[in-house]
């Protein structure tokens, strides 16, 4: 049980408590009356508040949307007058740009560009919102005006500054120097840059606006002209300079070639005209029966004019290469993509049509000449033909994209170069087997025939155009004709395939059959001559100049290809010819030598018929050898060692038969007039030798 002090304790605690907590009431009993109070005074405020909003609300809602009508209708009006302004400007753009379109673009392009661009506006303004207006015929006029001017400007501009291309200019460009080691790359530049980016400019925009392609045809037209006029004047300058000074090339690379290492010139002009001099004299004489020394003079100066045209001819084929390239590189900047081949094609004819007519004139001319039996003319197509054959490959990348037709004609020319230069070898060949044997025409003192030194001279221009001339051997498919194999690796469907071996071989047996015919007719000439060891002479002077002309130059090595036994068959002919020639001192050495002859003791007397035995044999000695000495003295060998050699034999069988002749008969009384039979010493003798074919003793 809990004590009475305790319990009154805890009752005055809990008295105290409810007392506090009865405060704490009353005072927030008072503050909630004071917060209803002040809550009903902020609603009557916020409600008073919200009758005097929605009152103005209904005030200015009104005023806003009038406002806004308002605003909306400023902004049409504005948009109508911007409307109309713009409007009134296409009517108002004939006249405005009248001025500008009459004076033309020249000078200001930009500013007539814009013009132009404001008539184009104005015309599609008028089609598309009133088709029917006048003001749509008036612009339309002034744009065609307009257009016309800019193609007449574009007409004018490459009128103006298209200009031919120097002579020396493309003499540079196509490196016609070739002895310089280091060559300057040189470029073109057709037309100033200026001009050129407004060529540029109003290609363009007749290409996108003017929807004309008229201009292209103007452009082909104005540069085909320059192109052609470039290659005339470079042929007109080749033969100025030629004629006057053989300057061709620009001072510039005049002056480095004083300080710049050179290489040998080529030797193909000199040697060719050389080759065609001997070889018309052979051909006039052939046909006119008289000797051709006389005409050779004249045909020199012929032969100078023919060889500035192979040359002019050659540097107009390469300078049309260069230029070409040249041109299709402007072209590309001015002739959209898709016209550029096209453009290109027609541009490049004429100068092309003239390069190739030129060219089917040297064939036509090579032709006449073939059939005038004037076979140097092949030598003029070798240069040529060598020449397209090497600069094809550039032709041919140039020519890319154009017309087939534009493609075939160096092909067409090739091949008709081909063509006529294996006929003008055959019919050489055939000539030099048919040549005549006419007596006034053959050598008196037996050397060298013309006939031999000109098929060997005309062989020898093979070597500097081996491929050429076997091509032209080739595309003739005349490998039956030399019983030449074909080879399927070596041949296919165009002539120009066959491989350069197989074309080797058939120069090769084309070589010799040439040196056959010669031979056979060599063989026939010599007949001619009534004196068996004078034509035993001749044909060896010939086979041995052969032999001699064929081991200084690489004809042998050619000739070996099919006939590895030429060298060793031509020492034998040489030889029997030799012997040959030997044989005509048979007769003098008969009288020396014991046939017939009785054996005689020195101190015997004589009979009077053996006595004249003895006689006979010294007196036909000595005349026969006095009759061969006086004979074949006049004769010549050219070729020194031979020539010794033949007089070292022929000194040994003689010396040595009279030196035994002469011990026989020494001690044997024949004859009171000794002196008048021992007429030779065996020096004598060799001297008498040795004096033969010199023609200045």
């Amino acid at each position: 049980m809990i004590p009475t002090q305790d319990a009154s304790a805890r009752k005055t605690e809990i008295d105290e408590k409810l007392k506090q907590e009865q405060d704490t009431l009353s005072f927030i009993r008072e503050n909630l009356e004071k917060s209803d109070q002040l809550t009903k005074g902020m609603v009557s405020i916020l409600s008073s508040f919200e009758s005097r909003l929605m009152q103005l609300e209904n005030s200015i809602i009104p005023v806003h949307k009038q406002t806004e009508n308002l605003q909306r209708l400023q902004d049409n009006v504005d948009k109508t007058l911007s409307c109309m302004d713009h409007v009134i400007s296409y009517y108002h753009v004939a006249k405005d740009t009248d001025k500008i379109i009459k004076e033309g673009p020249s000078g200001r392009l930009d500013e007539y560009l814009a013009c132009i661009a404001k008539i184009q506006k104005a015309v599609e303004y008028f089609q598309d919102n009133n088709p029917d207006s006048p003001e749509l015929n008036t612009v339309k006029a002034r744009f065609e005006k307009g257009k016309e001017l800019l193609e007449a400007e574009f007409h004018s501009l490459l009128t103006r500054y298209s200009k031919p291309v120097p002579p020396i200019l493309i003499l540079d460009l196509i490196g016609g120097d070739d002895e310089l080691e280091t060559q300057e790359e040189v470029t073109l530049d057709h037309l100033p840059e200026s001009v050129l980016q407004d060529v540029i400019c109003i290609s363009s925009w007749l290409v996108e606006y003017g929807r004309n392609q008229d201009f292209m045809s103007v452009y082909f037209q104005i540069r085909s002209s320059q192109l052609d006029r470039s290659l005339k004047s470079l042929k007109e300058h080749f033969r100025k300079s030629s004629a006057s000074s053989g300057v061709l090339y620009s001072p510039a690379v005049q002056n480095k070639r004083k300080d710049t290492p050179t290489k040998k010139p080529p030797k193909r002009p000199g040697t060719i005209r050389k080759a065609q001099n001997l070889l018309k004299q052979y051909s006039q004489h052939g046909l006119d029966g008289k000797k051709g020394g006389s005409n050779l003079t004249p045909m020199e100066g012929k032969d100078d004019v023919l060889d500035i045209e192979i040359d002019s001819y050659i540097h107009c084929i390469s300078a049309f290469v260069k230029l070409a390239q040249s041109e299709y590189q402007l072209l590309t900047d001015i002739i959209p993509e898709h016209h550029q081949k096209k453009t290109f094609d027609s541009l490049i004819q004429e100068a092309l049509d003239n390069l190739m007519l030129e060219g089917d004139n040297i064939v036509s001319a090579a032709r006449r000449a073939i059939m005038r039996h004037d076979y140097s003319a092949v030598l003029t197509i070798f240069p040529i033909l060598k020449h397209l054959k090497q600069t094809k490959p550039e032709f041919d990348q140039v020519l890319q994209g154009t017309a087939a037709s534009t493609k075939n004609k160096l092909p067409s020319l090739i091949t008709s170069m081909e063509a006529i230069g294996a006929k003008a070898l055959e019919e050489f060949a055939d000539s030099i087997k048919n040549d005549p044997d006419k007596e006034y025409n053959m050598p008196k003192d037996g050397t060298v025939h013309e006939l031999t030194s000109n098929a060997i001279l005309f062989l020898q221009q093979l070597l500097d155009f081996q491929e050429t001339a076997g091509a032209m051997l080739a595309s003739q498919v005349l490998g039956d004709t030399y019983n030449i194999p074909l080879d399927p690796r070596e041949t296919s469907s165009s002539a120009s395939s066959y491989s350069s071996e197989f074309s080797r071989r058939l120069l090769s047996t084309y070589i010799c059959k040439v040196l056959g015919n010669l031979q056979l007719n060599l063989l026939s000439k010599s007949k001619v001559y009534e004196d068996t060891a004078l034509s035993a002479i001749f044909l060896h002077n010939n086979y041995n100049y052969t032999l001699k002309s064929l081991e200084k130059s690489e004809l042998i090595q050619l000739v070996s290809v099919t006939q590895r036994k030429a060298e060793t068959q031509y020492r034998e002919l040489i030889e029997q010819q030799i012997q040959s020639y030997q044989r005509s001192w048979l007769k003098v050495i008969e009288y020396i030598t014991d046939r017939n002859m009785p054996v005689f003791q020195p101190g015997a007397k004589l009979k009077d018929k053996e006595r004249q035995m003895i006689k006979d044999k010294f007196k036909g000695f000595n005349d026969g050898l006095e009759e061969l000495c006086k004979i074949q003295k006049v004769w010549a060998i050219p070729d020194k060692d031979q020539r010794d050699a033949i007089r070292q034999a022929q000194k040994r069988m003689i010396t040595q038969a009279y030196r035994a002749f002469l011990q026989r008969y020494t001690n044997i009384s024949f004859t009171k007039n000794p002196e008048k039979y021992y007429k030779y010493r065996p020096e004598q003798v060799e001297a008498m030798i040795e004096r033969l074919f010199d023609t200045s003793a």
